[in-house]
């Protein structure tokens, strides 16, 4: 099965050395030119249309909250390339098309931020890629870590609630 590449790009092309860099790298690693995604994209839309898509989600030095729409759908990360120090291509496909690659698992969960949680997580099960506030006083975290049921075992015991794996590279 061909998998096609689409690069989801929401910056200015033009100029843009990391955007060039990025179809070079996608073309390098597929063999194929990718599709450019430049307008605001709803990655399950795009999967369900193209269920042989693998999409290449910019994540950049900024970016927060990216992977919000990966929660609960069938769509997973199952690989991260690196473009630049600031910016990074996180691999998306339909969950059944992605092959496991790596032990890094992406974690999810709401957490409140009390120093007994952050006593008992270490870096040796899990560190921050990604956090966000709420409204209600709780952080909807993004973690990166090896082992998931270690991760779910702090969380549980400090009170806080695990949201998901949204994918591994």
């Amino acid at each position: 099965m061909t998998k096609f590449p689409i690069l989801y790009w929401p910056r200015k092309t033009t100029g843009d050395n990391e955007y060039q860099l990025a179809r070079q790298v996608i073309n390098n690693t597929t063999g194929i030119i990718p599709d450019v995604c430049s307008d605001d994209t709803d990655i399950a839309t795009i999967l369900e249309q193209n269920p042989n898509a693998v999409i290449y989600y910019p994540v950049f030095c900024e970016s927060t909250g990216w992977w919000g729409e990966l929660l609960g759908s069938d769509a997973v990360v199952s690989d991260k390339l690196i473009i630049s120090p600031e910016c990074q291509l996180m691999v998306i496909e339909l969950h059944k098309n992605a092959a496991s690659r790596g032990k890094n698992q992406l974690l999810a969960a709401e957490i409140y931020p009390s120093s007994g949680f952050f006593k008992k997580m270490n870096s040796g099960i899990a560190t921050v890629a990604d956090m966000l506030a709420t409204n209600t006083g709780t952080i909807l975290a993004l973690f990166s870590g090896k082992n998931q049921s270690q991760f779910i075992n702090i969380l549980e015991s400090t009170g806080n609630s695990y949201l998901g794996c949204i994918g591994r590279y």
